[in-house]
């Protein structure tokens, strides 16, 4: 089987690292000097260090036609907010081959509120909707970090899609001994759980950056799954998916994890730094900060509850502090769980 990962940050390497053990994987870069890197170092030095390449993996530059003709999967390994860019880049060529992204979260709309005309961020299987309805697309998604994906250590993930191909391809590419990966149907509710998860980390790290205990963080995780599944319902996804590893398992390892961005936000926060500051020393994307307004605003659109998702908005964009967020969660009437 011949793989194409198109974006070389840590996720994408990780990937291809762990599918180039069986299959022939080419990983691309969009900067012609980090291909060149990979080629030359056979490692990601820049966004995966101390993870060498194995022979059936190689990077590279070259034009997309020609490597997506060759290709009998294609994997989309980039930021959201690109997403929209490489189908339109990559929808031309790939016919009838499976395609997948990786990317959590919505796409972000122009402006700090929900704009008059009722405009909202798309999740992404809405955004391939609009730019290349025909593709047969799907996600691949779940509790992973790129670090330990990429040391061989055990993980599941959720292959979803409404195309029985695509889910089989996933599977035939990423399942093996250390990476589990299980099919599903509910695109609505993988994504959404993908999306939704990393705005909860970040309120986990406000809570442990404030020192406020395992009890807090425990009752934030339980609630914020309860405001997950709530928006995922509402949009269409069936509420057993938050159960499973796109939700409770995405959002337990996100929320607790030490290698989590999204929760080192939080707790950067909460120690009195700059968003500005957190997210120079972090030198990676945290989703959930590009996301949380447009959880939020989708969320008020369907007329969906989400309090914690909405407290971090209001510390991220400066109008309350990590303390004042957590006293106001607390300060709310009492009500029927």
């Amino acid at each position: 089987m011949n793989l194409l990962i198109l974006g070389a940050g840590a996720w994408g390497t990780a990937l291809a690292i762990q599918a180039s053990q069986r299959h022939a994987v080419t990983l691309w870069a969009r900067d012609a000097d980090h291909a060149n890197r990979l080629l030359s170092q056979r490692l990601n030095s820049s966004y995966l260090p101390g993870h060498t390449f194995p022979e059936g993996l190689t990077s590279s530059h070259a034009p997309l036609p020609g490597l997506i003709q060759r290709a009998d999967l294609l994997v989309l390994a980039v930021p959201m907010a690109a997403l929209r860019q490489v189908l339109l880049e990559v929808s031309p060529f790939i016919q009838e081959k499976p395609l997948a992204w990786l990317c959590k979260g919505f796409e972000a709309v122009p402006g700090s509120a929900l704009p008059t005309d009722k405009a909202y961020g798309l999740m992404a299987h809405e955004v391939q909707a609009q730019v290349a309805p025909a593709m047969l697309a799907g996600v691949l998604s779940g509790p992973s970090f790129a670090q330990e994906v990429a040391a061989g250590q055990p993980t599941a993930l959720v292959a979803a899609s409404r195309h029985a191909s695509v889910r089989q391809a996933l599977v035939n590419a990423f399942h093996a001994d250390k990476l589990r990966v299980y099919a599903n149907e509910d695109v609505v509710g993988v994504e959404t759980g993908g999306a939704v998860k990393n705005v909860l980390a970040i309120a986990t790290g406000l809570c442990d950056g404030l020192q406020l205990g395992l009890n807090a963080r425990a009752a934030l995780i339980t609630r914020g799954l309860a405001e997950m599944t709530r928006l995922g319902v509402a949009l269409g996804a069936r509420a057993e998916t938050f159960m499973g590893l796109s939700g409770l398992g995405d959002l337990v390892l996100t929320a607790t994890g030490d290698l989590s961005r999204n929760r080192q936000v939080g707790m950067g926060l909460a120690q009195g730094r700059s968003l500005g500051e957190v997210l120079q020393s972090l030198g990676h994307v945290a989703e959930g900060v590009y996301s949380a307004r447009t959880v939020v605003d989708r969320a008020a659109l369907a007329d969906v509850d989400m309090p914690i998702a909405s407290a971090v908005v209001s510390v991220l964009e400066g109008q309350l502090t990590a303390q004042q967020a957590v006293a106001g969660l607390m300060g709310r009437g009492a009500k029927g769980e």
